[in-house]
């Protein structure tokens, strides 16, 4: 992975911790979901590393249908606004990224640019989920990490199998579908996708 690709992925996660708009992060984290089967295609050199690209790319054009099908469903009544400002935010994702990465082993992963961009985008979905009350950016941080993961994936000594490749697309898919079913059974209960209505909840 060029350390261009790894930046515009790094930036791309900083700007899902800072934007406002749900419309916006959700579409940074498609095209950083894009940017991943791009590569995953760049550097396929059989039949079978072809086709875990174009796994990557349905998830991306997956995720992208399922969360924007719920934005357009949930519009919230007036903005779910983050106790932590932006910046509070940002700060809070590099530094937690700073610290991940000098835990994690420098020989985790071959590349030390891949290696070091999924565990940054691990941090930043971690954050994003912590910090934001709106449900449906907290679902986005999810697929952050998700993004962290596949990336991990790519990176892995030999690159995935189109199986287990197959497997990991289909895994984190699941997941943020349920997260997303989650965002809008909250939004049909309260009347707003904000995580901070739960608290009223009682046995």
């Amino acid at each position: 992975m060029s350390g261009v690709v790894a930046w515009a992925l790094v930036a791309l996660g900083l700007g899902v911790i800072v934007v406002r708009r749900r419309s916006i992060a959700v579409a940074l984290v498609t095209i950083q979901a894009l940017i991943l089967a791009a590569v995953a295609a760049a550097d396929a050199s059989s039949g079978t590393e072809t086709a875990t690209a174009a796994v990557l790319a349905v998830r991306a054009a997956g995720l992208a249908t399922v969360l924007l099908l719920v934005l357009s469903r949930t519009r919230e009544p007036r903005p779910v606004r983050a106790h932590v400002q932006p910046l509070a935010r940002a700060a809070l994702a590099v530094a937690l990224a700073l610290v991940l990465i000098w835990v994690v082993p420098v020989d985790a992963l071959p590349s030390h640019d891949g290696e070091r961009t999924a565990v940054t985008l691990l941090a930043f979905g971690l954050v994003t989920v912590a910090t934001r009350r709106a449900t449906l950016l907290q679902v986005v941080g999810i697929v952050l990490v998700e993004n962290a993961v596949a990336l991990a994936a790519l990176d892995l000594p030999g690159g995935a199998s189109f199986f287990t490749e197959l497997g990991v697309a289909f895994d984190l898919t699941l997941v943020a579908v349920v997260a997303a079913v989650f965002h809008q059974r909250i939004f049909t209960e309260f009347g707003a996708g904000d995580s901070a209505a739960l608290g009223a909840l009682r046995d």
